[in-house]
């Protein structure tokens, strides 16, 4: 399937085209109380570098549906595309860039004052820091013999500076680029990135060493405006959501050589139509999803790593009502339904913490620690209608499927590798809650909270050229409830597919569904879709 990947969502908080926002470049006024930048930026120099001001927002690409087929919004067409390359910054003094970087932060730190400085004023701040810094150093290069740098050359020092104090240094480009969805690192020089039509690709190295990538890693965690981490041999593990959004994953240390995996959505509104247009699911699938969720019932997505289980959650979102009060609990925020104002105006949001290290003082949990079970707990008095788990993968799955049972239509996502190893999955995940948790009760507990189980598959094929090509789809809906026989479930396939395709069709639907023609489900369309799979 050469679509586009689930997950292929635009930033609608905090996304800003790189190409309409130079860091050292100046706005022209457009007449209407707004600043754009020309292609020439030729703004005011001081020491022979540009500046810049605040920049615009993207705005969101409207969607375009006609029947059960969603037209590609303009951005999304234009990502589809093949990518021909993105920006290096190829002939840079990187060693010189690591060398301001650190002496801006320096000062950074130095020169705070402890008040509450708003984030654009620090930028503000730290751009004039690095040219102060890189003017100092052209004028050592001029006593020294050199020659002067170009215009052009100043400006990239001086854009990789402040892409190193504030952004992602080396990876910015990459995590700019709006064709790029994932980027897997295996070491400074070995790095792949896969494209939003699913085609994986190399790209240039992101560092000059192992060790360089590693003491990044640690600025960058240590200095984040939204979640500050630590990353060290005593905490080798990285995990943290990025400023703009992106969620990183990291580990050295530990492993042969430093490991990175950077995940960016490009659309946060998504909705079950687009993925019907995508080629994800079937016209009739997306009806019995969209019906399943308004009528209350409870689902949980499973599948494997980066099968689209957060974009398939956040598309089953779009058709919970305005109306209702929702709660979103990550390890990182990545459904950003709190920044949905206008389709989510009713959004509490919690997201788990790491502890320090040091044990507390009732001698169990690490100090400062907030894990998803806590976060479940403390939102039994928050008068929710919704909760939706970004993933469960220990006990606080006994938290989640007691607000299943509430009957509020909670919606969660886990691993497995299909929908029956997603019970077995959450079983296991309830025993870990406590000595109490047998697993008898585990099993009743999820069979009696969860009603439908959508799977999403991950399919990768080589393509003609030899390079890889991901494709993403559901692949089964089942429905779970109690049952008698030796398992203490029952389950059945509505959609399933067939071997070799990536279409689930209609199979079988319990009679306790047929409700769901109440809220809009198209039973006959079910049924013509059915004996067409029969015929």
């Amino acid at each position: 399937m050469s679509v586009e990947e689930f997950e292929v969502q635009p930033d609608s908080a905090a996304s800003t085209d790189p190409a309409s926002l130079p860091i050292f470049g100046t706005p022209t006024d457009t007449g209407a109380g707004t600043t754009s930048t020309s292609a020439s930026r030729p703004g005011r120099r001081r020491g022979g570098f540009m500046l810049d001001q605040a920049g615009t927002e993207r705005e969101e690409a409207p969607r375009a549906s006609t029947g059960n087929v969603v037209a590609l919004p303009p951005r999304m067409a234009q990502w589809a595309k093949p990518v021909e390359s993105w920006a290096v910054e190829e002939g840079l003094d990187w060693d010189l860039v690591a060398s301001v970087r650190q002496q801006a932060a320096d000062r950074l730190s130095q020169e705070d004052s402890g008040g509450t400085e708003s984030r654009v004023t620090e930028r503000e701040r730290g751009r004039a820091i690095i040219l102060e810094l890189l003017a100092r150093e052209a004028k050592e290069r001029l006593r020294a013999g050199e020659s002067a740098w170009p215009a052009d050359l100043a400006d990239r020092l001086a854009r990789a500076v402040f892409d190193a104090v504030f952004g992602l240094g080396r990876l910015q480009p990459l995590v700019d680029d709006p064709q790029i969805e994932n980027i897997m690192i295996f070491g400074h020089d070995q790095v792949t990135v896969e494209l939003t039509g699913g085609r994986q690709v190399a790209a240039p190295p992101v560092a000059d060493s192992d060790e360089e990538l590693v003491d990044f890693l640690a600025f960058v965690a240590s200095r984040s405006e939204v979640n500050a981490r630590s990353f060290s041999p005593a905490h080798p593990a990285l995990h943290m959501r990025l400023d703009g959004g992106a969620r990183l994953a990291a580990q050295a240390w530990v492993t042969p050589r430093p490991q990175v995996v950077i995940r960016r959505h490009r659309l946060t509104q998504i909705a079950l139509v687009d993925l019907v247009g995508l080629g994800a699911l079937s016209p009739v699938a997306a009806s019995f999803l969209a019906a399943v969720v308004r009528s209350g019932r409870s689902i949980v997505v499973s599948g494997a790593q980066g099968a689209g289980k957060t974009t398939m959650v956040r598309a089953l979102c779009d058709e919970i009502g305005r109306h209702e009060v929702i709660g979103t609990f990550e390890t990182e925020y990545e459904l950003h339904l709190h920044e949905m104002r206008t389709k989510h105006p009713h959004v509490f949001a919690f997201e788990a913490r790491p502890g320090s290290g040091e044990v507390g003082p009732d001698g169990r949990r690490r100090a400062g620690e907030y894990t998803l079970d806590q976060a479940l707990h403390d939102s039994f008095r928050m008068n929710l209608n919704r909760q939706i788990v970004g993933e469960v993968r220990g006990p606080e799955a006994a938290a989640m499927l007691k607000a299943m049972q509430s009957g509020s239509g909670s919606i969660s996502t886990t691993h497995a590798a299909h929908a029956l190893g997603a019970v077995e999955k959450l079983v296991t995940c309830v025993m870990e809650s406590g000595s109490h948790a047998t697993h008898d009760y585990a099993l009743r507990a999820v069979a009696s909270g969860i009603n439908v189980i959508v799977h999403v598959d991950k399919q990768t094929k080589t393509t003609p050229d030899g390079q890889a090509q991901v494709s993403r789809f559901v692949s089964e809906i089942i429905t779970l409830s109690l049952g008698e026989q030796q398992s203490g479930y029952a389950t059945t396939h509505v959609f399933k597919t067939a071997p070799g395709a990536t279409t689930a069709t209609a199979y079988v639907l319990p009679d306790e569904y047929r409700d769901l023609s109440r809220h809009g489900f198209d039973l006959d369309a079910f049924t013509q879709e059915q004996q067409g799979r029969r015929t």
